[in-house]
């Protein structure tokens, strides 16, 4: 079974809570997908483009609309598959698991934002379906909740712990950049 690189959610509202320094953990994580992207590349890997498109014109993620454009390291070049999904999970509104089953693609190698919520949910969903997951813990982006009073760290930390417990692997960038 193949792997591939997938990339959730890089978009251009992940830049604006970097640029307004909202708490948040793995502020580099746009420098380790891009060297990521770029070892995947050179190998001739395959690398999944996720990102979220709401169909709602009042949102701040609508199709089109400046937070929901892609951050530079997440641009797919031509042929590399991108799947727009309106859930939290590409495995419940995309096609996403039909192209991984006819790709023969067996591991996910998981990278993006947020992580208690699209990378959460893909991870887990993905590992549901009989996925081999391997999370790229530092290159996934965390934020706070504010509303909640729980910093990106705590988030962050009891997200990656739930992961670990029963759904993924976790590896560092360099781990991964080693290994290949």
């Amino acid at each position: 079974m193949g792997q591939a690189l997938v990339i959730i959610d890089m978009q251009m509202l992940m830049q604006h809570r970097l640029d307004a320094a909202r708490d948040h953990v793995n502020g580099d994580t746009p420098a380790k997908i891009a060297l990521l992207t770029a070892q995947f590349r050179k190998e001739g890997g395959t690398i999944i483009h996720v990102r979220h498109g709401e169909p709602d014109p009042a949102s701040a993620m609508y199709l089109g609309a400046p937070d929901q454009q892609v951050m530079p390291c997440a641009e797919a070049l031509d042929g590399e598959p991108i799947f727009i999904k309106s859930t939290s999970s590409p495995f419940a509104s995309t096609e996403m698991e039909k192209y991984l089953r006819d790709n023969g693609i067996g591991t996910l190698v998981v990278t993006g934002a947020v992580a208690g919520f699209c990378v959460n949910t893909t991870v887990r969903a993905g590992s549901d379906l009989g996925f081999e997951m391997i999370i790229v813990r530092d290159a996934v982006l965390g934020f706070d909740m504010l509303d909640e009073q729980l910093s990106a760290r705590t988030i962050f930390d009891v997200t990656m712990a739930h992961l670990k417990s029963d759904f993924a692997v976790l590896l560092d960038t360099h781990e991964i950049l080693e290994a290949r």
